[in-house]
């Protein structure tokens, strides 16, 4: 849990966290790291900042970025205490990078990828509706968003479902170690959390959006002027959650929707 020696979260963005599944994490990197980030994107795309008539489709994915500038800013000495203070200290694997990247543009076309989910967390099924998540959240400790360029309301900021955690972790929870695939669980199109407040992740670059794996989110389209550039990272938990070992916050939240001792 946070302290005052470190640079990581307060004890309210750690119970914040705890009761809407998410906490705005200001400066976690540089904007001029995030300036870095944007520019080897560019390259990768092939396209420009400076030549906006270039800009035809709604959204570009870029898969993995694993030089400098990437790891620097998923590794600086503010989020790794931020890992700690939600995830556990030493219950966390180094990120290697980061990714996936959803690269929005402003474009009349609809994005075609806009549905609310859960992001999956385990499987090896080549069919991705197949992945699966559990009430453990095996395979994921947070689900994070990183702002890489400016957000705000009209740039195609993730809409968040404050609280749905709590309401996902209690679907999960009769389904045991199996959980349930995307397809299982988005069978109702996620209206069990649709009453849930409506957040948006607006932010000026170098904001990171900390995650419990089970927060209902969706993209939407972009209606501003500039593109938006995220990454959307898992943070990998070195193992399963050992009960000998305090709940993390992340444990918390679920032990708390469930009424749970795991």
């Amino acid at each position: 849990m946070p302290n005052q020696h470190h640079t990581g979260l307060t004890a309210g963005q750690v119970q914040q966290f705890i009761d809407d599944g998410f906490t705005r994490f200001e400066n976690a990197f540089s904007p001029e790291l995030a300036a870095r980030c944007r520019a080897e994107l560019w390259t990768d795309i092939g396209l420009s900042s400076e030549r906006p008539q270039d800009w035809h489709q709604p959204v570009i994915r870029v898969a993995g970025k694993y030089t400098p500038p990437f790891v620097e800013a998923a590794n600086t000495p503010r989020l790794r205490a931020a890992y700690d203070d939600l995830v556990g200290a030493d219950r966390w694997v180094h990120p290697r990078g980061l990714g996936s990247f959803p690269i929005r543009f402003p474009c009349a076309e609809p994005p075609g990828d806009d549905g609310w989910h859960v992001d999956m967390s385990f499987g090896d099924s080549a069919d991705f509706m197949e992945l699966r998540v559990n009430v453990k959240s095996q395979g994921r400790a947070l689900l994070m968003l990183f702002l890489l360029s400016d957000v705000g309301e009209k740039d195609a900021p993730t809409r968040i479902r404050k609280g749905s955690h709590k309401i996902i972790a209690r679907e999960l929870l009769p389904h045991g170690e199996a959980g349930l695939s995307l397809r299982q669980l988005s069978v109702n199109g996620y209206a069990s959390s649709a009453n849930c407040p409506e957040e948006l992740a607006t932010g000026p670059a170098g904001t990171v959006f900390l995650c419990h794996p089970f927060l209902v989110h969706a993209a939407q389209a972009h209606r501003g002027s500039q593109p938006r550039f995220l990454a959307q990272p898992p943070l990998v938990p070195k193992g399963e959650f050992d009960p000998a070992i305090p709940p993390s916050p992340v444990q918390i939240a679920i032990r708390q929707a469930c009424d749970l001792t795991f």
